[in-house]
Order: structure tokens, then C-alpha cells, then sequence
């Protein structure tokens, strides 16, 4: 049953980007549940799911399969059409595996090594790759930083993952022309643009305005707006100003746009315009932030109510505040009249959306112990946080060339 297979395993994501700074694809971290599970779970069990979820506009998929058995299991996928497949180096030190890499090989599926750089597998083993995954470790990264243009000593036409600075992604775009980067800098990035306020994001306050033009629905402003967590909470400080002269609190996007109206949200947006953002190395931070949001909310249970839904979206795009901030969550959270249960969450970890937002969070590794252990603790069944998290990938766009 398709059902089962997203009870047998542990599920979990990284965003990988590309040279434009937008989501490329993305990593599925997979491993069984358990080591009694183990030969019940099948790869093409997993890989029917997602065709099942994925459209054409969602994000092609790198599965990093954990274990040796769902790894083998689909080595051993007879179609061509499966998503790319991540073979640790590790793995390849097992005769068995390897048989499989060279089979599968000459099936035709993708194939990615994953490994440190100058590491890499012998020339034989190595052709049966289509790319690899590479972590660069610091020896490199420094010679790499030195190197003159046209010299670099990093591969080109590569996936590079846990590239730990704002230099050294830009010099695997531009001097090696990588395919993609697993994980973001959003740290060393937000260090780097320190001397001067982060501001909401160019691309979003000019949609939200076309959006305004084309009298679009207070639903897709409400989905613009909740695309840049800055944008909405510079929004509910705004609408909450003693300017507007409220009488009562505005806690959510939807009341503040139906309170606020189309000419006065325009006079707003113009106002944002000039000084808003169009430094794309803050994309990838902003884009994490609404995914981790979007799955906070679908982790909620399914027979919870829209206006539930929206509070507990504001709860994961507002969790990452104090860094574009650099002020401390608790303070921010206290200048705009929300749900106490958003702040809890965030804040003091606990009440009703501490759940959800801890399993988001976690979901955003590898951790499989952590999950369960949550899924524990809270009583989340396994198979529904995986079809939470699945559905909330293959509703991610991305513009394929």
C-alpha cells in the first residue's frame, strides 16, 4: 500500500538553489523508521507517492536515502522517469551497493555522488555519476577564495553543499558556474549586510502593487504579502500605528487589508518601494522562511479552521524575525498586537503552535531521531507529518528552463 510507505519512514528537506539565488530543487533526506521496518519499506512505493503530489512546476528531487536497504531499494527502480538518486561516498564501499550504482547506471537514472572534494571515487566508479554533491572542505575553500579569476580549484558544473560564506558562493557561481548550492549562508549573509536595516524584498511590494492594478482577491494579497516575513510585519506595525487610530488590535494580514483598503495599502507600498531590496543573496533566506511558515501551518490538524491556519502560518514566517531584525524575538513579537499563542510558540516554546513549529523546524534536517522523538512527544503520526511535508514541497514552483 502507498500508505504504508510514508509510515515506514522519516522524512526531512534542504532547499538547493541555483546561480539566480532561486529554489533549483530540492534534497529529500529519507531513512526508515526503524530497524524492524527496514525490509518492508519500498522505494517505489515512495517514488509512486510523490508522482502522485508532483506537478510540472514542482521542484525536481534529490533523494538522499539514509539507509542501505531504501538506498538499494532504489538503485533497483526499473523506470528512467525517477527523481535523481544520492549515493553517499560511503556507500560505495559496499560491493552491493556498488553493483547497483553501475546497474542502475546503465538503466539510465540520475545518479549523484556525495562527498567531500578530493575524495571523489576512481574515474570508473566516477562515470556512473551524473553530478556530484560536493562538500569543499576548508583547504579548498581558502585556495578557492585566493585563486585568480579562471583559476579556480573547484570543480565547475557542480552541487556544492554547506558553503559557509557569502564569498565563496558567489565565487562557485561565478567562477565555477555550479548547478546548485545545498543549504544557504543565511548567517554569514545577514553578518555581511549588518550596517545597513534589511528591507522587505523588491519583487514582492512590486507584485503586491500589480496585484492592487488588477483588483486582484484579498486572498492573493494576503498570499503576496506572506511571501516576505518582513513586508507582513512591517504591515501589522503599520496598520497597529497610532496614526491609522484603531480602535481595537490588528493580529492578522487578512483584517489589516480589509481594514485598510486599496487606496491607502498602494500609498503604503509606494512608500516602501524606494527603499525595498533587490539584493538576491537575501532570496534564499526569505524563501526558507516561507517554507518553514507554510509547513508550520499544514502540520496544524486538517479539520482546523482557515482564520486557525492563517495565525499559525504568522507563527512560522515570524520565527526567524530576530535575525533580519538583530533584535530579540520577544521584543519584536511585543510590538504588534498578536496571538499570545504566537508568542508562546516562539518565544517560550510551548502552547498549542509549539508543536507545529518545532517539527517544521525539524523537518528542515536530517535528524530522524529528533523527529520521531517529536512525533512522540506530541502524538503526530509519522505518515501525516511526511504527507504534510511532501505536499508543502510539491506546492513549491520553480521555473524550469
Amino acid at each position: 500500500m502507498l500508505q504504508s510507505v510514508l509510515r515506514s519512514l522519516v522524512l526531512g528537506y534542504r532547499p538547493l538553489w541555483n546561480r539566480a539565488r532561486q529554489l533549483a530543487g530540492i534534497e529529500l533526506y529519507a531513512q526508515c523508521k526503524s530497524a524492524e521496518g527496514v525490509q518492508a519499506v519500498d522505494g517505489a512505493h515512495l517514488l509512486r507517492t510523490m508522482q502522485e503530489l508532483w506537478s510540472s512546476s514542482s521542484p525536481p528531487v534529490l533523494i538522499a536515502a539514509q539507509t542501505k536497504p531504501l538506498l538499494c531499494s532504489l538503485l533497483d527502480h526499473p523506470e528512467r522517469v525517477a527523481p535523481w538518486i544520492e549515493v553517499r561516498d560511503h556507500w560505495l564501499q559496499d560491493a552491493e551497493v556498488l553493483q547497483r550504482v553501475q546497474a542502475a547506471h546503465r538503466r539510465g537514472l540520475k545518479l549523484v555522488w556525495r562527498g567531500d572534494l578530493g575524495r571523489e571515487p576512481a574515474p570508473e566508479v566516477l562515470d556512473c555519476f551524473d553530478h556530484c554533491l560536493l562538500g569543499i572542505p576548508p583547504a579548498y575553500a581558502l585556495a578557492a577564495l585566493q585563486s585568480a579569476p579562471g583559476a579556480s580549484p573547484l570543480p565547475a558544473r557542480q552541487m556544492f553543499e554547506n558553503v559557509p560564506s557569502r564569498a565563496l558562493v558567489a565565487h562557485c557561481f561565478d567562477q565555477c558556474d555550479a548547478l546548485a548550492l545545498a543549504g544557504w549562508p543565511a548567517e554569514d549573509v545577514l553578518y555581511s549586510l549588518r550596517h545597513q536595516p534589511i528591507q522587505p524584498a523588491h519583487e514582492v511590494v512590486h507584485a503586491l502593487m500589480k496585484a492592487i492594478d488588477q483588483e486582484q482577491s484579498i486572498e492573493t494579497f494576503e498570499d503576496i504579502l506572506g511571501r516576505d516575513p518582513l513586508l507582513a510585519y512591517r504591515f501589522l506595525v503599520h496598520v497597529n500605528s497610532a496614526a491609522l487610530g484603531l480602535r481595537t488590535g490588528i493580529d492578522s494580514l487578512r483584517r489589516g487589508l480589509v481594514l485598510l483598503g486599496y487606496g491607502t495599502l498602494e500609498r503604503w507600498l509606494a512608500q516602501q518601494l524606494p527603499t525595498a531590496s533587490t539584493e538576491p543573496d537575501l532570496h534564499p533566506v526569505r524563501a526558507s522562511m516561507v517554507m518553514r511558515a507554510e509547513l508550520t501551518a499544514r502540520l496544524l490538524d486538517a479539520g482546523e479552521g482557515n482564520d486557525l491556519r492563517r495565525e499559525v502560518y504568522l507563527c512560522g514566517l515570524f520565527s526567524q524575525l530576530d535575525l533580519l531584525l538583530g533584535e530579540p524575538l520577544g521584543s519584536i513579537l511585543r510590538r504588534i498586537p498578536l496571538s499570545e499563542r504566537i508568542y508562546d510558540a516562539n518565544v517560550l516554546r510551548t502552547g498549542p503552535y509549539a508543536p507545529p513549529l518545532e517539527m517544521a523546524c525539524a523537518l528542515e534536517t536530517d535528524d530522524a531521531q529528533t523527529i520521531l522523538q517529536l512525533c512522540e512527544t506530541h502524538d503526530y503520526d509519522i505518515e501525516e507529518v511526511n504527507r504534510a511535508l511532501l505536499r508543502m514541497l510539491a506546492d513549491l514552483e520553480v521555473a524550469h528552463a
